[in-house]
């Protein structure tokens, strides 16, 4: 079983950037594309980006496209979301899964995933 842990959240202003971080423990990790969603009050989770096992494949929601950068460093077990000319609308707890590949979980319902962890905060002030 995969734990992923996610770090780096924070409150910054529009325009400004953040990158997140998703650590995992378990040496299947690497096996696996991950996957970074987001969850506003009131909204349904949502996918935003994906990245392959070997970190050759990549996947953004449209909104993000351009401004986000999703990366992976195998040594150290960890997945990264760079995230910069933040928007208000970018406000929300944001959670990183595992799945099969990149395009899968790109459709994935959050409810497929089966488990997540406690996520972290990013909070754009307008």
């Amino acid at each position: 079983q995969v734990q992923l842990v996610e770090s780096g959240g924070g409150l910054v202003q529009a325009g400004g950037s953040l990158t997140l971080s998703c650590a995992a423990s378990g040496r299947t990790f690497n096996n696996y594309a991950v996957g970074w969603f987001r969850q506003a009050p009131g909204k349904e989770r949502e996918f935003v980006a994906a990245i392959s096992s070997s970190g050759g494949t990549t996947c953004y929601r449209d909104s993000v496209k351009g401004r986000f950068t999703i990366s992976r460093d195998k040594a150290k077990k960890t997945v990264y979301l760079q995230m910069i000319s933040l928007k208000p609308e970018d406000t929300a707890v944001y959670y990183c899964n595992v799945g099969p590949r990149t395009d899968t979980i790109a459709t994935m319902k959050p409810i497929d995933f089966g488990s997540w962890g406690q996520g972290t905060q990013v909070t754009v002030s307008s």
